[in-house]
């Protein structure tokens, strides 16, 4: 009987199945619910039952229970919830004293809600540059975008790996800049043994349906300062605050949102987040546990690199959501994404390019004006960020096991490494990069290498 090894040493060394040769991977090897997210059990549907047999859709009680359970759970004294995590961001951007005339500093490479709600609160956005290995900001060019008027800067644990915190701590506390970290991709996440989420001033983070902590729908505020709360909890969610402000001021306009928002989480959402938090912890170290299984097997595999921390230092990947590995087409004889991408594709693993577009180079942060005030809304567009600018054509997604299942996983590496063994025969049909900017009309022209 040949040994795993020596099967999997034999389709390698099999013809590419984008040049007519074998499929490495086939639909019937991969189990159902390899991929499924989030696992709903006849315990969250139960939940979820007793909230509509309650008829309490729109109170308070099950979301406050959550709040509790996870503030428990993250090691912090307040948490909100919301009913989304661009809601929450706005929320912990206005309690940090953003207002009009104000700066925000945060990483090109993330999701929009990660800042655009600073807009609506008068400030500027400026931008800085990311790490090409970790796709986190870069310490080195966040100290340089700042400015007097500079008042919190955002962090985001982008694609579950943890952000600098001793650099971004060391550079913001002596200014006393506040930071907001954006935990939307890395629940649960370690970074020197400590949670992410627990160094800035305030953390806030979506447990919409496809993030590792699932609310369906849904964001949270997280911070130990009573006084951050409080002005969150003015912001957005307004039968509260009579009861629960300290703050005379606060207390005085209890009755209408600050912000004229309505964001409370629907407690719906609230019932399956208090399921899905109660069984994340082992959840998450499965995915982990086949994450890393995954990215060893391909350890030392050319034109490809892990984007995972060294868990030596005590760090982890956080729920690894949006997993991506980083592209190094020059070790391949100049191999395109686009073509690497497709081979793989032929062999059965179906993945995209790049990750999310530099925000500095949207129209709404150079040029539009968005409220009608005759001048651009974001007023100070950045440019200066080459990382950011090029990162597109050298990411890619990698499968997001939700198992430790180690036969479908070594099935999943060795497609990988039989591409890049062919490598040099790929790269006669190889077309270029023609990647897909669709999303954004205009910006092909901007970052396609």
């Amino acid at each position: 009987m040949p040994t795993v090894q020596a099967h999997a040493d034999r389709i390698v060394a099999e013809r590419p199945a984008l040049l007519g040769g074998p499929q490495a991977l086939t639909a019937d090897a991969v189990p159902d619910d390899l991929f499924t997210w989030p696992i709903i059990t006849e315990e969250d549907e139960q939940a979820v039952l007793a909230v509509l047999h309650s008829g309490r859709m729109s109170g308070f009680d099950v979301t406050k229970q959550f709040e509790a359970e996870f503030a428990a759970w993250q090691g912090a004294d307040f948490v909100l919830a919301h009913n989304t995590g661009t809601g929450a961001i706005q929320g912990a951007l206005y309690a940090l004293g953003v207002r009009a005339g104000d700066e925000v500093v945060c990483q090109s490479t993330t999701y929009w809600a990660s800042v655009a709600p600073a807009l609506s609160l008068g400030a500027t956005v400026r931008f800085a540059d990311i790490e090409a290995d970790t796709l986190c900001i870069d310490p080195v060019d966040l100290e340089r975008r700042l400015t007097p008027r500079t008042k919190v800067v955002v962090v985001v644990h982008y694609c579950g790996h943890p952000t600098d915190m001793d650099a971004v701590v060391a550079i913001t506390k002596p200014r006393g800049i506040a930071v907001l970290e954006d935990v939307s991709h890395a629940h649960g996440g370690l970074y020197r043994g400590r949670k992410v989420g627990t160094f800035g001033t305030v953390a806030a983070m979506s447990v919409m349906s496809e993030k590792a902590l699932s609310a369906g729908e849904g964001g949270v505020i997280v911070t130990s300062d009573r006084a951050i709360y409080e002005r969150a909890l003015a912001w957005g969610h307004y039968s509260r605050g009579q009861e629960e402000f300290t703050d005379p001021e606060l207390r005085r306009s209890a009755g209408i949102p600050l912000g004229g928002y309505k964001y409370r989480m629907q407690q719906l959402n609230a019932a399956i987040a208090r399921v899905q938090l109660r069984h994340f912890d082992k959840r998450e170290r499965e995915i982990r546990a086949a994450m890393n299984r995954f990215w060893n097997l391909l350890a030392g595999c050319r034109g490809i690199r892990a984007h995972r921390v060294d868990e030596t230092t005590d760090s982890t990947m956080g729920g690894w959501y949006c997993p991506h590995g980083l592209y190094r087409g020059e070790e391949l004889g100049g191999l395109s994404l686009s073509h690497f991408l497709a081979a793989l594709e032929a062999e059965g693993v179906h993945l995209g390019a790049g990750i999310n577009l530099p925000l500095h180079l949207h129209p709404m942060f150079r040029d539009l004006d968005v409220y009608g005030r005759g001048t651009p809304t974001n007023g100070d567009p950045t440019d200066g960020l080459p990382v950011a600018e090029g990162i597109y054509a050298r990411t890619f997604h990698v499968p997001w096991f939700k198992h430790d299942r180690a036969e479908v996983i070594e099935r999943y590496a060795t497609a990988f490494r039989k591409v890049v063994a062919h490598a040099e025969e790929l790269r006669a049909g190889d077309p270029g990069n023609p990647l897909d900017f669709g999303m954004w009309p205009g910006l092909a022209r901007e970052v396609r290498p």
